[in-house]
């Protein structure tokens, strides 16, 4: 079971060069992430003067999405893995592929990335609202945290299988597109319903902009659930540990 690979790590880890640059790659990546998704969104409400979410507009933000995480990932896979999503590596945690030292350095780093994207969006749209996630009409918290945990797991699980699985050959070097792509689909089944986050740091960001946290919780647990359960049907079911237990690379 990969609960038994869980490792702790030391304060020291932290403090490594390696490391920081790690957290500082997965930093500027969820602020290169939130800043165009988000700030699509923002663009959309301001040429439709805040009108209703469209067909068009939701294959916008799934567009948006896919292209800027697929180049999220890219810039930031050699130097931290390229998570870009506390789900990721808390998916990857339970694998055992990063220390909860670095787990934990990566949450931060996220966390603020998505903050300082928002604040910076609010900045240069002169004030404009950075919409919080939320609920559809007649979409309850629990049916939005069953979305949530289904998505995330279809996203962690394409990150094993292109990125952290020994046996993934040639397909890692899709692993950018793939999981952008896995994120843009998921957008077009669940953005009308609750907004389709499958990332806390992408809630988060807006939230503490906005100040607005309804719901949110939603946003932390179903996909931490869908990262966990990815990591444990990944790692019993396909993982042939004969071959190799790579690390996905993090320095």
């Amino acid at each position: 079971m990969p609960i038994s690979r869980i490792s702790v790590g030391s304060p020291a880890e932290v403090g490594r060069a390696d490391t920081l640059k790690a957290g500082l790659a997965e930093f500027i990546s969820v602020l290169i992430f939130v800043f165009a998704g988000e700030g699509s969104g923002m663009a959309y409400n301001f040429v439709t003067n805040n009108g209703s979410t469209t067909p068009a507009g939701l294959v916008q933000a799934a567009l948006v999405h896919a292209f800027a995480l697929f180049v999220a990932v890219s810039v930031a896979a050699n130097i931290s893995g390229g998570h870009v999503n506390p789900a990721v590596t808390f998916g990857l945690f339970i694998g055992g592929h990063v220390t909860l030292a670095r787990t934990v350095l990566y949450w931060i780093a996220q966390l603020l990335g998505s903050v300082v994207a928002c604040l910076l969006l609010k900045v240069s749209t002169a004030g404009q609202t950075t919409s919080a996630f939320s609920l559809s009409t007649g979409v309850s918290s629990w049916n939005a945290l069953v979305f949530e945990i289904v998505m995330t797991f279809g996203l962690v699980y394409t990150v094993y299988a292109t990125a952290v699985d020994p046996k993934k050959g040639n397909i890692g070097i899709v692993a950018p597109i793939a999981i952008g792509f896995i994120v843009g689909a998921n957008i077009l089944a669940g953005g009308a319903f609750d907004g389709a986050s499958m990332n806390p740091a992408v809630s988060f960001g807006p939230a503490v902009v906005s100040w607005t946290w309804d719901n949110h919780w939603v946003y932390w647990l179903g996909p931490f659930i869908g990262s966990a359960i990815a990591a444990i049907v990944y790692d019993v079911f396909f993982f042939s540990h004969n071959d190799g237990y790579d690390q996905l690379p993090s320095a």
